[in-house]
């Protein structure tokens, strides 16, 4: 009997240890269960994450829109993108946005003296991984106090653009360097039935952005120039530059299509890639919008001359159009980081540049072919390599005057007010924003 309740009092013991370890077995079961719970809720907090973007350029807002599909897969991240731009000023947008509590994880910044302006928005980039591979020359515009705010978009170029088959069909079988050999040029279109140019002077910053930048990259040291012209030292009325300017801008209303001031940048380019006109003041950002029109279109693009001096003459414009900056009070401020760098080091984002956005990149590790970008890629790259480019120099105006000197040219060509007033007014705007 003492045996048998030997026995017993073993099996028991037994028993009660399997039932341990069950028990033991299921709590660990379900400890894994409420860790792979918490690494499932972490996946499904990144994959909440809402990434709000406020760009600027309209002529990728539908690639941004295939894009964020893309990111959503690879990541998880949803990407709310709101586009501003195409007439509408994106400047005074932001500032709204900012104003109503409604700030955007990422937006854009033009670098120079809107990066002085945002500086207290803007989060430190110095130490992010594609620092390294930015070009070199795009990082001085959106650098304060030595650390870098911002990551350059591209790089881009701009002068007349012209459409080859009308030069040819007009008999014009050189590209005009001086004033007087584009003016025989426009002679030449007219006579064949062809409209010289088609102008956009419906955007302000066609003219108060671009067509201004002409004149300021042309003084003998742009930025010098702008900064006397803040203090008062020197003038835009009292300079020979800008009076030369004045005979560029009469030149392109003179040969231009009709009611000028009432075309916008959307119906100009159009029109433009429809053989409406054979030239047109842009760049390459609107090399997908032309061959979307007219597939087959061969393009050139022509220096922007304002005298016959041909070595002054023979450059056309190239720069940082904007740049990808982040909120530094965004608490996604993380993963906006994260975004950028897949867009400059990740395959798709790599893609989406050159081949989506036709972008020129403005990093050394994202590799293209002027196929891949088109004709006006091709050019500005040809001019460049010759060292026929001179920079963009409107950024270091005081906040807001390129607007109201856009405006003033537009009151100049609608015939309100002559040159001189129109230059007055720039003098004018410059000194009372600079203080």
């Amino acid at each position: 009997m003492r045996k048998m309740g030997m026995l017993f009092l073993v099996l028991a013991l037994l028993v009660s240890l399997v039932g341990a370890c069950g028990q033991a077995n299921e709590k660990n079961k379900d400890n894994e269960g409420k860790a792979g719970a918490g690494n499932n809720k972490g996946n499904d907090e990144k994959k909440d994450v809402k990434l709000r973007i406020f760009q600027f350029k309209v002529e990728i807002a539908e690639a941004l829109n295939r894009l964020k599909d893309d990111y959503k897969k690879e990541t998880g991240v949803t990407l709310e993108i709101e586009t501003v731009g195409g007439g509408a000023d994106y400047g005074a947008a932001l500032k709204a946005k900012f104003a109503s509590g409604d700030e955007p994880d990422i937006f854009n910044n033009g670098g120079w003296n809107e990066a002085i302006v945002w500086k207290d928005k803007l989060e430190d980039l110095s130490g992010e991984p594609w620092v390294g591979d930015l070009l070199e020359a795009t990082k001085e515009q959106i650098t304060l106090g030595g650390k870098l705010v911002g990551m350059p978009m591209n790089t881009e170029g701009y002068g007349f653009l012209y459409n080859k088959d009308l030069f040819e069909k007009a008999g014009i079988t050189e590209i005009p360097d001086t004033l007087d050999e584009l003016a025989a040029a426009c002679e030449k279109l007219q006579a064949a039935g062809i409209t010289p140019f088609m102008n956009g002077y419906k955007e302000w910053w066609v003219l108060g952005l671009h067509n201004l930048n002409n004149a300021l990259a042309k003084q003998q040291d742009p930025t010098a120039f702008i900064n006397d012209v803040k203090t008062g030292a020197q003038t835009f009325k009292g300079n020979a530059i800008m009076q030369d300017w004045v005979k560029l801008l009469d030149l392109t209303v003179k040969y231009s299509q009709q009611n000028p001031l009432t075309t916008d940048y959307n119906a100009q380019v159009t029109q433009f890639a429809a053989g409406q006109a054979a030239m047109m003041q842009q760049g390459n950002w609107t090399q997908v919008q032309i061959t979307g029109v007219s597939p087959e279109i061969k393009l050139g693009v022509l220096p922007m001359p304002i005298n016959n001096d041909a070595t002054l003459n023979g450059n056309i414009f190239v720069g940082v159009p904007n740049n990808w900056v982040v909120n530094k009070n965004s608490k996604n401020k993380d993963e906006a980081k994260a975004f950028l760098k897949w867009l400059v080091t990740s395959d798709t984002g790599k893609r989406y540049i050159v081949e989506e956005f036709k972008f020129m990149p403005a990093f050394t590790n994202i590799p293209y072919t002027t196929e891949q970008l088109g004709d006006i890629a091709a050019a500005i790259q040809d001019y460049s390599k010759n060292g026929k480019t001179l920079g963009w120099h409107w950024p270091k105006l005081p906040d807001g005057a390129g607007q109201e000197m856009g405006a003033a040219m537009q009151a100049y060509i609608a015939g309100e007010i002559d040159a001189n007033a129109m230059l007055d007014r720039f003098d004018t705007t410059v000194q009372n924003l600079a203080k």
